[in-house]
């Protein structure tokens, strides 16, 4: 007996190394884990049977990456609502796609972590007198879909006599675009879907956020397993931003738009528009009086027999025309415009760090309700995103605001009549040590290299102090705004001319340099270079009257892309 055991084993051992399994126990590769997921058939955006049949939308392409991120396979079958509920409940699905969070369903499913926040709307006919609330719906017909989260909540209120059940929230609303029944109660996002896709033109939301439910993927209760593979995979999702992606392709579309930037530039045209057309306007009027000018000179020229006579008067008449001809056109600018515009715009620049202050405050209470509650709608985006771009939109209306300041104070300076009082000594060096101080900031950010070098013993020099310290703020402002990028340098140097007994102060940068046609016309009102970036004109037209005041001299030297140098000249005291 023994011995017929033994032979028994030895031929086992044989058969198994004959097989290629010498212990008899195969090593089976791992099979790749199939999961059934059940659908709505028509709840567009989030899931929908696409024109070829297929299962598209935005938890279908959810469930697909989620599935290809944990290994696993996902089968989708989508069908009626109802339906797919039933299979859930009874185990031949092992989850849906989406479902809306209720108590009630809590008891039955358990949900992983919610990827949605949907809104239900009221929907009627255009001429159908609007309702505002559930409550208003009582005692009227209302469509909803059979087993959707709007069809328990009225029932529960009370509404179930007047309750007309469809398969589909499509169907609902076709129902109601064809004169039947009064309301329909359908989710706001796939509302707008169906009416624009079946062009339901009769039909619009008369209350937009009457219901709002917290909607993730559902399986049965008690399956933690699957919960868990749904947690990691959309966790996964949302930190390598294809989350984002799908919800971008499929939400973000029907959205409403924002209408701050929109906002923004109607509000700038408001001001922008007149202003162009009153500077449109003065530079017509000073072309039509220099004509005038030219002609009066040509009269000039034949009546009076000495030449040198002549071109003096032409020039004192010329002089006076064209300083008429600025004080007229921006005098009435400058009056009307900067008065309209300072005053709303002072308000925006007093009120702006008031609500920067209050929205700091109310972001802490806004938090702990998000917290609470979940995300809500904050100005028509969820706060989620809006509180990240409140802050930048409230610094943009405020920088905004201190440019407008600047241009209108621009104007002011270029409209001030010539003004010789408060001439008296002062040392330019200690001028351009002060203006340096006031650009430290600006001359940071354009350059590393910027060198002062002031002449010892330098004589003093006659004018008003400030009015030379704005024309040296203009020069290395505009040296700074020329720098292509921080390794180019700026070279501030004051000196005396020995010869001339004059003063003079050298501005020179390693800028982009003046193209040699505009070379002539630097000094012209309105004439900028910099008009994309913001640039008015005017500082250097500035800067030349204040320097004509003083009996001086501004000359530019300049070779394009290798820099700029300007020299000031002035009359030693």
């Amino acid at each position: 007996m023994s011995g017929i055991i033994l032979l028994l084993l030895f031929l086992s051992c044989s058969l198994a190394f004959a097989t290629g399994d010498p212990l008899g126990v195969g090593d089976a590769l791992p099979e790749t884990t199939t999961i059934k997921v059940g659908g709505n058939r028509a709840y567009p955006p989030y899931e929908f049977l696409d024109r070829n049949g297929q299962p598209a939308g935005f938890t279908v392409d959810l469930i697909r990456s989620i599935a290809e991120v944990m290994g696993v396979n996902a089968d989708i079958q989508l069908g009626e609502w109802s339906k797919v509920r039933e299979d859930l409940e009874a185990g031949r699905i092992d989850m849906t796609l989406g479902m809306s969070h209720t108590g009630e369903r809590e008891e039955v499913y358990d949900y992983p972590s919610p990827h949605a926040i949907v809104q239900h709307a009221i929907f009627a006919r255009r001429e159908t007198p609007p309702a505002g609330s559930l409550e208003e719906l009582r005692g009227k017909k209302v469509v909803v879909f059979r087993g959707g989260v709007m069809n328990e909540k009225l029932k529960a209120l009370g509404y179930e006599k007047d309750l007309v059940l469809t398969k589909t929230a499509a169907d609902a609303l076709r129902l109601l675009a064809s004169g039947q029944n009064d309301y329909a109660v359908v989710a706001l996002l796939p509302g707008m879907y169906i009416i624009r896709e079946n062009k339901l033109t009769n039909l619009v939301p008369v209350a937009r956020n009457i219901a709002t439910f917290k909607f993730s993927f559902a399986v049965r209760q008690g399956n933690h397993e699957l919960q868990s593979q749904l947690n990691e995979g959309l966790a996964i999702l949302k930190k390598n931003g294809e989350y984002q992606a799908i919800y971008d392709k499929w939400l973000g579309v029907l959205e409403p738009r924002r209408i701050s930037w929109e906002k923004a530039i109607q509000y700038g045209s408001m001001i922008l528009v007149p202003l162009v057309l009153l500077l449109t306007g003065t530079f017509a009027w000073s072309r039509m009086l220099k004509k005038k000018v030219d002609e009066r000179a040509a009269e000039l020229a034949l009546e009076v027999s000495e030449k040198e006579r002549a071109w003096d008067e032409l020039r004192v008449q010329q002089d006076k025309l064209v300083q008429a001809d600025k004080m007229a056109s921006l005098g009435i600018l400058v009056s009307g415009v900067a008065h309209e515009i300072n005053n709303p715009n002072g308000l925006i620049l007093l009120s702006m760090p008031i609500l920067r202050e209050s929205q700091a405050a109310v972001d802490q209470v806004l938090e702990e309700y998000c917290k609470e509650h979940g995300d809500f709608m904050c100005g028509r985006l969820p706060y989620s995103r809006m509180r990240d771009k409140l802050p930048g939109m409230l610094a943009e209306i405020h920088e905004g605001a201190k440019r407008i300041k600047r241009i209108v104070d621009d104007l002011k300076d270029f409209a001030r009549q010539n003004d010789a009082a408060g001439m008296e000594p002062f040392d330019l060096n200690q001028v351009v040590q002060a203006a340096v101080r006031l650009m430290e900031n600006s001359i940071r950010k354009a350059t590393h290299n910027f060198v002062v070098t002031c002449a010892e013993d330098l004589p003093m020099v006659r004018g008003n102090a400030q009015r030379i310290e704005q024309v040296v703020v203009n020069l290395i402002l505009n040296s700074c705004q020329a720098l292509p990028d921080k390794g180019r340098g700026i070279f501030v140097t004051t000196y005396l001319d020995c010869d001339s007994g004059r003063v003079l102060l050298q501005v020179r940068d390693e800028g982009t340099g003046v193209a040699p046609e505009h070379l002539s016309h630097l000094t012209d009102p309105f004439f900028t270079t910099k008009r994309d970036t913001g640039g008015t004109g005017l500082g250097l037209s500035i800067s030349a009257g204040i320097i004509k005041e003083h009996g001086g001299l501004l000359s530019f030297d300049s070779v394009p892309g290798a820099g700029t140098t300007v020299t000031l000249t002035l009359l030693a005291a």
